[in-house]
């Protein structure tokens, strides 16, 4: 067991390298000054002040301090974006930048060292992976070819949606598994989780579990981070966890690349059918700009796509059909519009989508109350630059609070009140859109470092949402009441329910659309 002078000892040579760094600092002090925020602690900084739910905190503390804010995280500068107009100075403006990710122990330990497409250092590696995802997996001709697998497994939900009787259901669980089966017949070309109807799949959970702890783990403000000299202490316990959560997941992610390849080594015809398949011939066939894909790049993409690829869109669809609960009139007008486009003898298709404008101001809503990733993944300056008149120096660490900027009361009237009306002609705003371009709201982040699988997600969360909308009324348990219902949120690298929600789905269409079709 660790020696309490050891321990001392090393809080006594952090707390030296602590006031140098901050001598040097001063000593080299630019003609700007650092933007505004509040006064840190002593050798941990600003770090106390997060709390349990950082996104909220770090809103509160611009709200008084502006949205150009600096904090210090032990020896890190960290400059928050919780505005607009400012976010668009770092994601547009200065998006070169900021186009690296500082160091972090979520890459190290549980994304195969920065191997992955998330947290690959920006250069010729990242744009070949990112050139692989945007070819064969998220491209305008990959996504129509593949529309009619997102909408076989949305039809398997429905059908044990249809066929849960009186019971209860945790619709999270099963759209996870839904999102996560599209996901995998695309990239494995089969399904990741038994049939599909989520009926006592212990990997199905097991996969869930893994997934949430990930998230979690990765939102977690990890001190060794930000205090090098205390890594290897590991006070809160998040790298032993990491590296645990790491084995499980390599150990799935394993057996699934294994699998495959012995599946895939008979010729047959299906070989580059999906995904995977077209990522293990990249091993021997240099894609020309980037070189060969190793195993663990290949698992470390495997780990990218099904982590950021399934419980993002499930607890957005989560979070909508929580809300449309919330204002039965909202979810009556849906229902109505679909209706009107598909009839009450088929399901939704994403053919109909784009006629559904009541149902995408729905989803534009969810994503402006309840974006999945909070606090974007964090940046870092490659450069020392200068923003609004304020001095950002090289090496500091860029959060944009995604949440904060969408909930801004200088931009959203009512920013608190779930109004999808806001996103229709003659609302608030009619023409933003939520790909990057417009930054009053971007689910996804902007500029290079924006979300790989956009238009993916964009597309399986309307796809679910309609559906969800259009086949089933829903009703709460016994006891529970749509204007009570718990909306508090759990942090995390995406933002969860804090209490699962709990439903009854009513079929409302004719009795053959629940049959599944595949």
């Amino acid at each position: 067991m660790m020696s309490l002078s050891l321990i001392l000892y090393t809080i006594f040579i952090a707390t030296i390298l602590y006031i140098l760094l901050n001598l040097r600092t001063l000593l080299n002090r630019h003609s700007h000054p650092l933007p505004p925020g509040p006064k840190p602690w002593p050798l941990v900084g600003n770090l106390p002040h997060l709390g349990p739910k950082p996104h909220q905190s770090i809103a509160a503390l611009a709200r008084t301090y502006g949205p150009l804010m600096h904090l210090r995280m032990g020896f890190v500068d960290v400059i928050v974006a919780a505005s607009s107009s400012v976010a668009a100075q770092f994601l547009k403006t200065h998006d070169s930048n900021f186009s690296n990710r500082p160091p972090n122990s979520g890459a190290k330990y549980i994304a195969y060292n920065y191997q992955d497409l998330v947290f690959a250092p920006y250069g010729q590696r990242w744009r070949m992976l990112r050139k692989v995802c945007s070819v064969h997996l998220f491209s305008g001709k990959a996504l129509d070819d593949f529309r009619h697998l997102r909408q076989e497994e949305v039809a398997v939900l429905t059908h044990a949606l249809a066929g849960a009787g009186e019971a209860p259901v945790r619709l999270g669980q099963l759209l996870n598994i839904c999102t996560t089966n599209a996901l995998g017949r695309v990239m494995l070309g089969k399904r990741v989780f038994g049939d599909g109807s989520g009926g006592e799949d212990a990997k199905a959970e097991e996969f869930k579990d893994m997934v949430v702890e990930l998230m979690e783990l990765a939102g977690v403000f990890n001190i060794g981070d930000f205090v090098p000299s205390l890594e290897w202490l590991d006070l809160q316990g998040v790298a032993a966890k990491m590296k645990k959560l790491h084995l499980r997941l390599d150990s799935f992610f394993g057996a699934i690349l294994e699998e495959h390849k012995i599946n895939g080594s008979g010729g047959d015809k299906q070989r580059h059918s999906d995904f995977l398949s077209a990522l293990i011939s990249l091993k021997d066939n240099a894609d020309g700009e980037g070189g060969k894909l190793t195993d663990t790049e290949i698992k470390a993409m495997l780990l990218n796509m099904f982590t950021a690829g399934t419980d993002t869109s499930s607890s957005t669809v989560e979070w909508a059909i929580a809300e449309l609960i919330r204002h039965p009139n909202m979810l009556a007008q849906a229902q109505e519009e679909i209706d009107s486009v598909v009839g009450r003898d088929r399901l939704v298709t994403e053919l109909d989508l784009p006629q559904l404008t009541f149902l995408q101001a729905i989803v534009k809503e969810t994503f402006r109350l309840h974006p999945s990733t909070p606090l974007s993944l964090p940046r870092m300056a490659a450069e020392s630059c200068e923003i609004d008149g304020y001095f950002i120096p090289k090496g500091s660490t860029l959060l944009v609070n995604v949440w904060a900027i969408s909930r801004d009361p200088d931009v959203w009237a009512e920013p608190l009140e779930f109004r999808p009306n806001r996103f229709l002609p003659g609302g608030e705003k009619p023409n933003v859109d939520v790909r990057g371009n417009d930054f009053e709201v971007i689910p996804f982040g902007a500029g290079r470092r924006i979300c790989a699988g956009m238009s993916l997600g964009l597309r399986m969360v309307q796809l679910l949402t309609a559906t969800l909308v259009h086949a089933f009324d829903w009703d709460l348990p016994e006891g529970q009441f749509p204007e009570k219902l718990n909306m508090e949120e759990a942090y995390g690298l995406t933002l969860q329910r804090a209490a699962p929600l709990v439903v009854h789905p009513r079929p409302r269409l004719s009795p053959n659309v629940y049959g599944t079709s595949s």
